[in-house]
């Protein structure tokens, strides 16, 4: 951004990214935003997301398991393998437990950057995403395609001479090839050793006639994967996968957290299938609603 088209007050930096934010089309962020029970999206974002529940009234399961599997995986990484700091990239709608609120939750030292370029996302970013005193939390606008940019400007926070835990949750599924794997080359290769991977990514692998008619209906593109392609963003970079491995996220180290909420006939009648998806828990799951893998890995 130049000197010229700089904004001068915090009223014209709004004024900008509410001149980006598109409401005629649905937004993954949003759209995401909505499954999961948030507030923060529009009524296309709603109606996308209503229509895949639509063909697969138990697609919020798919969703909400892929958020607890990022939970698990920071958890895991910050417990388990001593990592304190974090870049997430595609960060959506702040939905806690946020990444820093969990890494911070071991260690308040912990330093985490948030990425994405959707200005809903900054907006509420930049107002709810606050660390503690003792640690450092970041929001960096940039987009996933630009990963010079957010190499760089994670550089601001993040110590590169330190192990880095590199989130990519959800979002390489928008990103068709070869650019998915160039993209995860750049950012993969920057990454000290000792630092980590975690990611999730939607396949055609796990029930397809009970998702995939549910993703066609939002309208998004989307570039579903195999086990063995998601396997190798990993592995074609020098990685380790941890065990289990690539799993459907629901069976990547269960914890024993869910639960299950159980709706009075009177009381599921009166909501419509999105407060109803955000009211139930998601501790019934079964391996037929899932089509999301999740894999957490280690670079030596």
């Amino acid at each position: 951004m130049t000197d010229a088209t700089a904004p001068r007050t915090d009223a014209e930096a709004w004024q900008q990214v509410r001149e980006r934010i598109d409401t005629t089309r649905p937004h993954p962020a949003r759209v995401y935003d909505a499954l999961v029970g948030g507030k923060n999206h529009y009524a296309v974002d709603r109606a996308a997301a209503t229509k895949a529940l639509g063909h697969n009234p138990r697609g919020y399961l798919d969703v909400r398991h892929n958020r607890d599997f990022m939970r698990r995986a920071v958890l895991h990484l910050t417990r388990d393998h001593g990592l304190r700091q974090f870049l997430d990239i595609g960060t959506g709608l702040p939905t806690r437990p946020n990444v820093h609120e969990i890494a911070q939750g071991v260690d308040p030292s912990a330093r985490v950057v948030y990425v994405d370029h959707d200005p809903v996302v900054l907006a509420h970013a930049r107002a709810l995403l606050s660390g503690g005193p003792e640690g450092r939390t970041a929001y960096l606008d940039a987009d996933l395609r630009d990963p010079a940019a957010i190499l760089k400007g994670a550089r601001d926070t993040l110590e590169w001479d330190r192990p880095v835990a590199l989130g990519l949750a959800a979002v390489l599924h928008f990103v068709p090839e070869p650019e998915a794997s160039t993209i995860t080359a750049e950012l993969t290769a920057a990454l000290p050793s000792g630092s980590a991977v975690f990611l999730s990514h939607l396949t055609a692998d796990l029930n397809p006639d009970t998702i995939l008619p549910g993703l066609k209906a939002t309208g998004m593109p989307f570039t579903l994967r195999s086990r063995a392609e998601v396997l190798r963003f990993l592995t074609d970079n020098g990685l380790e996968p941890v065990e289990p491995g690539v799993v459907p996220v629901h069976h990547w180290h269960p914890d024993g957290t869910w639960r299950h909420t159980e709706l009075e006939p009177a009381e599921e009648a009166a909501l419509d299938p999105l407060e109803r998806a955000a009211r139930r828990g998601i501790g019934d799951v079964r391996d037929e609603d899932i089509n999301i893998y999740g894999v957490v890995a280690l670079k030596p």
